[in-house]
């Protein structure tokens, strides 16, 4: 089976899409309580918060989709990598 065919299966696109759904929570908990501690305040949920400054906003918005992109990547190759054993035990 090549890399193709595995990345190609329902399997694997259900899988991928599962794990970055549960990563990217588990990730978002733990950026909102790094922020909390970092920031001594809540994170910013809503730009037309008197409490939210711009650069908070901005800063972030710009963490969060770092780290989502982070956990997509890794559990994207997590999971190939997890296939290709399988499709080609030793």
């Amino acid at each position: 089976m090549s890399d193709k065919d595995t990345t190609d299966t329902l399997t694997y696109k259900v899988t991928v899409s599962l794990l970055s759904l549960a990563s990217g929570w588990l990730a978002q908990k733990a950026l909102v309580a790094l922020w909390r501690t970092a920031a001594g305040k809540e994170a910013p949920k809503n730009i037309d918060d008197d409490d939210s400054t711009v650069v908070g906003v901005v800063g972030f918005a710009a963490v969060s989709a770092a780290v989502a992109a982070l956990t997509r990547a890794l559990a994207s190759r997590g999971t190939k990598k997890v296939a290709a054993r399988i499709a080609n035990p030793r």
